[in-house]
């Protein structure tokens, strides 16, 4: 069987949508289209139902869907067991990383690292951090440069790489920052803006809150930090956010009792073989560990 047409069939029935799986693979729609309409002539069966817009797996493609997954992850695994037989740092790195690490943290550590390895081709992935754990464990991904876990995954091995700490944030103009004896409990007297409920960063300041029997007045949520930045910048509502992000468009909100931080780091799964190009990433991530603690 083909491998590319096996990646469609396994990325629409994760997807359960040819389109969202063509924007995943970089293809046209008639392509993928095309990549499974070939794979059922070889098999011999549908693998899909199409009813409208939605897409689902018959018996046979429940039945292939393991096999196809373990076929292309033995392929990989070879792939980057064979890259270890010889010291040139080449071939494709495919990593997932969260919008706000690729905006803020990334770019001088992938300079550097693709001055040093420019025969390796990076295939950089921008999502949740919790989907890149989440590819990672699945084989998708070698690597994750995300906010980290914040209980240990099966399978996972986590480095921190930038210890990040976290504080309340409010609009320049906000009756907060004006307040001579600022309670804790005077934020739910406000309303807020936080990030997704699903994200590890809203975890985290959730478990804060809830130590101290605070139940924030949340407006909206979105798991974008810039666009939260923004929203709090316009007096929407306060929020918490990394201290990196602090600027003259928001103020930090000192609250004693609330001492937040979250880690970001590398992810990558603890029983696959892993690349030389992957080990080489890992390396210069750990270098920008050491150099952001001096």
């Amino acid at each position: 069987m083909d491998t590319q047409a096996l990646s469609a069939f396994i990325e629409i029935a994760d997807s359960g949508s040819f389109t969202q799986a063509g924007l995943a693979l970089h293809l046209s729609q008639p392509a993928i289209s095309k990549r499974i309409t070939m794979l059922e002539q070889q098999i011999g069966q549908s693998l899909f139902d199409r009813i409208g817009r939605r897409v689902r797996l018959t018996d046979a493609g429940r039945t292939l869907l393991p096999y196809a997954r373990k076929a292309l992850q033995d392929i990989e695994d070879g792939r980057r067991a064979l890259s270890q037989l010889h010291d040139q740092v080449a071939g494709r790195l495919s990593i997932g990383t969260s919008h706000h690490i690729g905006l803020h943290r990334l770019p001088p550590v992938l300079r550097s690292f693709t001055q040093r390895y420019p025969e390796v081709d990076l295939d950089i992935h921008f999502m949740d951090s919790e989907v890149a754990c989440e590819g990672v464990l699945a084989g998708k991904l070698e690597l994750g440069i995300v906010t980290l876990p914040t209980q240990p995954l099966a399978q996972l091995t986590m480095q921190t790489i930038w210890p990040d700490p976290l504080s309340v944030v409010v609009a320049p103009n906000h009756p907060l920052l004006g307040k001579r004896r600022l309670r804790l409990h005077d934020l739910a007297d406000h309303p807020a803006v936080f990030p997704d409920e699903n994200t590890y960063t809203r975890r985290i300041v959730t478990q804060a809150l809830q130590q101290h029997d605070l139940t924030p007045r949340i407006r909206l949520a979105t798991n974008y930090l810039e666009t939260l930045k923004m929203l709090v910048g316009i007096g929407l509502g306060w929020s918490v956010l990394p201290d990196s992000m602090i600027d003259e468009s928001i103020r930090r909100l000192r609250v004693p009792e609330l001492a937040m931080h979250r880690d970001l780091g590398c992810v990558w799964h603890q029983n696959r073989a892993a690349s030389a190009a992957a080990r080489a990433l890992r390396e210069e991530l750990g270098q920008a560990s050491i150099a952001g603690s001096r």
